[in-house]
């Protein structure tokens, strides 16, 4: 098995405690990070510009992802517009739909055109996948993020979708795709192993890294007096 230190796959943050933010900023093993206004709301975040900044402060030299909240495309664009001015390592993400199941292809194609890194965000089909790489412009990064664990939800397996898209993305090289949702850890291994760029790993499952090529009997062992302990601190009797 890899170490996560040789993986190819970059491993992005996703969160929005600032704390665990700039702890996971520090990590060399940590290429980038991204966070989203429902992971921003639970974590209590009144003020979203003035988060988005304060953060940007001090995460200067590592690609940071924050989203547009608009459901009208026109606002968009204009939030789309001041988000970029905030950070040369900022990319804008942009829901391939809203909430009435426009596309955001048109938008897409005009804020790429306007030279705005974007990360168009909330795919899950490989149409969507084709349409945005269409009006993408061949000179600017973006990113493609395929929400594979929700994907999986579903019961279908986003491997082949992923690898897929991956042929599709040929046609724009600065394109990256990122593997979102993850569920566990062995996806990592998962988007490293198929060629993905990118994936997207919430601080909970980056906690279980420590657990990267443990032995397995000692994790048994660990199982059982888990289990053991727990039946003792609660008393059980027969």
């Amino acid at each position: 098995m890899k170490k996560i230190d040789h993986l190819k796959v970059k491993i992005f943050a996703d969160g929005a405690l600032k704390n665990e933010m700039l702890n996971m900023h520090q990590k060399t093993f940590i290429k980038g990070l991204t966070t989203n206004p429902t992971l921003m709301n639970k974590a209590g975040i009144k003020d979203y510009r003035a988060f988005c900044k304060d953060i940007l402060t001090v995460i200067k030299d590592k690609p940071l992802s924050f989203e547009v909240f608009s459901d009208d495309f026109t606002d968009m664009e204009r939030q789309a517009l001041e988000i970029a001015s905030w950070g040369d390592n900022v990319y804008v993400k942009i829901p391939i739909t809203n909430t009435k199941a426009q596309p955001c292809y048109a938008l897409v194609k005009k804020l790429a055109n306007e030279k705005v890194k974007l990360n168009i965000t909330a795919i899950m089909t490989l149409d969507q996948v084709a349409k945005v790489v269409d009006v993408l412009n061949k000179d600017v990064a973006a990113y493609i993020s395929i929400f594979a664990g929700r994907v999986a939800d579903t019961g279908r397996d986003p491997i082949p979708m992923m690898q897929s898209a991956l042929l599709v993305m040929k046609e724009k090289p600065l394109s990256e795709l990122i593997w979102a949702s993850p569920r566990e850890l062995l996806n990592i291994f998962q988007a490293d192993q198929i060629g993905c760029h990118i994936i997207t790993v919430t601080h909970d499952i980056l906690k279980k890294l420590a657990l990267v090529d443990y032995d397995l009997d000692k994790y048994s062992l660990d199982t059982v007096k888990m289990f053991y302990n727990d039946a003792v601190v609660a008393g059980y009797k027969l």
